[in-house]
């Protein structure tokens, strides 16, 4: 006879009545950065955390806007995303479902035939017997909280998969921003070159009519035609660099850009928020999509230690049936033919050749690694966040230099145009001039496209790019895998 201890028949009493697990009790890990950002950045002015920032409000360009509700609607890598958390949250409820018994209505009826031999009374006997009845089979009473383990472990699971939905959401938005910031500079570079080439073409028609006519040199002539090949050649860069980010834009929006767009802005005039709160190292805990999501795994691992450690338990499983039995089949439903049997079945496991042991080691090494990996996300997003906040200062620097640096050159183009004209200096003075401008305006471009480049990937960094409401589009079909894991847990424990 099995005899239990106090504690084992509390622990039982415990299981039966609460529910309660062998998991060891969760403590979230230490995060392992420093508590202020590096290089002591100026405090932003008080305002919305860019987490509960709306992309919407962030990006207040029109073209852009459309340009992501576009994606949001139709990226594949998104749905995808969103079908596996539907996929995990069937898993979840699939897992949920052994805690209750699964009771089924059955039906058989068996004829025989029993020869003399065998018979009891010596003489063959066919005998015929029919049932009908419900009944639960091998239900396990889960009272060391194996099945609620698993159950946990899988719930983890769902709302860690929730957060890399939200998480691939967010770097979603900043992908499109990004790539649709590439495609502006790129158009811009595009149409400075095509302006570009078109005045040294109108140069180089009235250099050849003046080596015609021995006014100037071969060598301003073949000078002017060398800038004509240049400025060609990088057009043809920059149309290709332009209609390379306009094909890299339509793989991230899913669908072709329709052709009712909102007119584009110029670079120089897109306003995105530059205040962003950049709060505490330790909030991006909560804001981070990314991090949380490495959290849900390190719960799911510690869950599955209690599911491991529920395995050196005896089990108890139930297998009932009540119905009714009978030799006839007009006879199943007469009075005095109810029939049931209830077996229960306890199992004690005694020797396994380890393998429930190395079961609870693997489990406590997975926890061990899902905290290098909670880790490893805190410390990379400390990083990004840190790298975007140490660019700020420099990158507005490098703007308003290169700025007056293209209004310095715009003004020598126009000086060196006036001397050229009144015979003071060479042609090859105004196109240095001018191949300089041409020069600044490119860089002016680069560091308006690296200032944009740097908000939107601070934006992302501190959690920034999510939105509650649903896109309208076929990703919009998100039913009860779309709710925000806070709001889920109640309604499937």
């Amino acid at each position: 006879m099995l005899k239990l201890t106090h504690s084992g028949l509390m622990a039982i009493v415990c299981g039966a009545l609460s529910g309660c697990t062998l998991a060891p009790n969760y403590e979230r890990p230490a995060a392992p950065v420093s508590q202020q950002w590096p290089a002591s950045p100026t405090p932003s002015p008080a305002g919305k955390a860019a987490a509960e920032l709306d992309w919407r409000d962030f990006f207040q360009d029109a073209r852009l806007q459309a340009t992501i509700a576009l994606a949001l609607d139709n990226n594949r890598d998104l749905r995808v995303a969103t079908l596996n958390v539907a996929r995990v949250q069937a898993l979840y409820r699939v897992q949920r479902a052994a805690l209750f018994p699964e009771i089924d209505a059955s039906g058989t009826g068996t004829r025989s035939r029993t020869p003399a031999d065998l018979s009891a009374t010596g003489r063959t006997v066919t005998g015929s017997s029919y049932q009908v009845g419900l009944g639960a089979s091998a239900y396990e009473l889960d009272l060391f909280g194996r099945v609620q383990s698993l159950r946990d472990e899988q719930l983890e699971q769902y709302f860690a998969t929730e957060e890399a939905r939200r998480s691939a959401q967010i770097s979603l938005v900043a992908q499109v921003a990004n790539q649709y910031v590439v495609e502006r500079a790129n158009a811009e570079r595009q149409e400075i070159a095509q302006g570009t080439l078109d005045s040294l073409e109108k140069s180089l028609a009235l250099t050849e009519r003046q080596f015609e006519a021995g006014v100037v040199s071969e060598l301003d002539l073949r000078t002017v035609e060398s800038q004509v090949q240049t400025a060609r050649a990088d057009l043809a860069s920059y149309t290709q660099a332009h209609a390379q980010a306009i094909n890299a834009l339509v793989l991230l929006t899913g669908a072709p850009l329709p052709d009712n767009l909102p007119p584009a802005q110029a670079l120089a005039s897109h306003r995105l928020v530059d205040d962003l709160p950049a709060g505490l190292p330790s909030e991006l805990l909560t804001r981070r999509p990314d991090i949380l999501e490495a959290e849900h795994q390190l719960k799911s691992a510690n869950a599955s230690i209690g599911a491991a450690r529920a395995a050196f338990f005896p089990s108890i499983r139930l297998t009932v049936f009540g119905g009714t039995s009978s030799a006839e089949l007009d006879g199943l439903f007469k009075q005095g033919s109810g029939a049931w049997s209830f077996s229960p079945q306890v199992t004690l496991p005694i020797f396994a050749g380890g393998r429930n042991r190395a079961n609870l080691d693997a489990a406590k090494l997975e926890k061990q690694i899902e905290i290098a990996q909670y880790e490893k996300a805190i410390q990379t997003a400390f990083r990004e966040v840190a790298d975007e906040l140490v660019a700020q200062p420099s990158i507005r620097v490098q703007v308003a230099a290169q700025t007056a640096r293209v209004a310095a050159e715009q003004r020598r183009y126009a000086l060196a145009t006036e001397r050229y004209q009144q015979g003071v200096d060479s042609y090859v003075v105004l196109l240095t001039a001018q191949r300089d401008l041409f020069s600044a305006q490119q860089l002016l471009i680069q560091a308006q496209q690296a200032r944009l480049t740097s908000l939107i990937n601070l934006y992302k960094a501190l959690g920034g790019g999510w939105s509650n409401e649903p896109a309208a589009g076929p990703a919009a079909s998100r039913s009860a895998a779309g709710r925000a894991p806070g709001s889920a847990a109640a309604a499937f424990r």
